[in-house]
C-alpha cells in the first residue's frame, strides 16, 4: 500500500474524493470508513465502502497527520471531527508492506516456531505496528502476520529508500519470514 497514488493526477484524485464523500452522503454514514475504487487507464469504479479502517490507516495517517483511530474513538463517543475535508493535505509519500511469518522460497507456506529474535527496526520516519515480542510463539491457527512495516519519505523515492533500509534492519530468527520477498 502507498499514498499518494503514483498513478493518479491531482484531477482525478479530488474527484475520487468527492465521489467517495458522494457515497458515504447517500448511505447518511457516519463513522470512519474506506470508499474504494477500481482504476482504469484513466476512469475509476466504485468497488466496495468499508465501515471501517483499513489494515492500511498507516499510509493515510503519515501523508494527512489525522490519527484515524483516535478520530474513530471520537466520532464512537459522539463527538464531532475537529477538521473539514478541505482542510486535509497530502505531505509526502508513505509506503505499507505486511510482515507474515511464511516461507517466500517454499511457495508461501506458514512458518512457526519461536522467535527467538525478533528486533524489528527503529528510526526516523519507519514505524511498526505490532504485537509480537521476541520469545512469542507464532502459532499455526491464525493469520501468520508478524506486523505492519510503514515508512514516509519527502517524495515516493525517499520512502521506497527507508523501506529498504528498514526491511534490511529487521531482524528475526526462527521463523521464516517474507521479508526477502
Amino acid at each position: 500500500e502507498e499514498a499518494p497514488s503514483a498513478v493518479l493526477t491531482d484531477e482525478l484524485r479530488d474527484e475520487m474524493g468527492r465521489t467517495a464523500i458522494k457515497v458515504a452522503k447517500s448511505c447518511r454514514y457516519v463513522g470512519a470508513g474506506t470508499v474504494e475504487f477500481l482504476y482504469d487507464q484513466g476512469d475509476f469504479y466504485f468497488l466496495e465502502m468499508n465501515t471501517r479502517l483499513q489494515v492500511e490507516h498507516p499510509v493515510t495517517e503519515w501523508i494527512t497527520g489525522i490519527d484515524l483511530v483516535e478520530q474513530q474513538i471520537k466520532i464512537a463517543q459522539g463527538e464531532a471531527l475537529d477538521f473539514k475535508q478541505e482542510d486535509l493535505a497530502i505531505h509526502g509519500h508513505a509506503i505499507e508492506l505486511r510482515v507474515y511469518a511464511e516461507d517466500s522460497f517454499d511457495n508461501f507456506m506458514p512458518s512457526v516456531g519461536t522467535l527467538e529474535r525478533y528486533r524489528p527496526p527503529s528510526g526516523e520516519n519507519i514505524r511498526v505496528d505490532d504485537g509480537f515480542r521476541e520469545g512469542m510463539q507464532v502459532p499455526i491457527h491464525y493469520d501468520p502476520m508478524l506486523s505492519k512495516l510503514i515508512t514516509w519519505g519527502k517524495t515516493r523515492n525517499e520512502a521506497i529508500q527507508r523501506m529498504l533500509t528498514a526491511i534490511e534492519a529487521y531482524e528475526v530468527v526462527g521463523v521464516s519470514t517474507t521479508l526477502p520477498f
